[in-house]
């Protein structure tokens, strides 16, 4: 594929799902959830759902297994740290087919810079679920915000051009 190609997929409207995994979070309350869909509108994107569920493994399996059609992508926040209600993490690797290692090695670095150790506990994870791309974000408005701007966003449309969705 030619770098103009790339190009052209970089600036494609991609569909993006938004997961909050919360047992207390409400729509109203829901800043994390907010500020993803509203990047992901500024980029140019279509937020094609949006979900608050418990942190439930189950609930969380069954908005991932959505119909491929509904979403590109879905970005989750919350449930990614070591708390016994964080589930997430396993929830969601138990699906991924093709992790994406290097965004939450890189996730983790960015954020060291701006909370120091305490971004080791961070559990952020991406990767593929069949030709889906999904990245688990932790709930703390300020990660989501480092996790949109500086890796999702850059790569949204590329990402979705890889896994054969364009």
């Amino acid at each position: 594929m030619a770098h103009r190609d790339h190009h052209q997929e970089d600036s494609a409207v991609v569909r993006v799902g938004v997961i909050t995994v919360s047992d207390t979070r409400t729509e109203s309350d829901d800043t994390s959830g907010q500020r993803i869909r509203d990047l992901a509108r500024a980029a140019g994107h279509e937020v094609a759902f949006y979900k608050i569920v418990k942190d439930d493994p189950d609930s969380i399996v069954g908005l991932i297994r959505l119909p491929p059609s509904l979403a590109d992508v879905i970005i989750t926040n919350g449930g990614t740290g070591l708390a016994p209600r964080d589930t997430t993490f396993e929830a969601v690797s138990r699906l991924i087919q093709r992790e994406i290692p290097g965004f939450g090695e890189i996730f983790r670095m960015l954020s060291y810079s701006e909370v120091g150790a305490a971004a080791m506990l961070s559990r952020a994870v991406g990767g593929l679920v069949g030709d889906r791309v999904v990245f688990c974000l932790p709930g703390s408005t300020k990660a989501v915000e480092l996790a949109m701007v500086k890796l999702i966003l850059p790569q949204i449309g590329h990402l979705v051009g890889l896994v054969g969705r364009r």
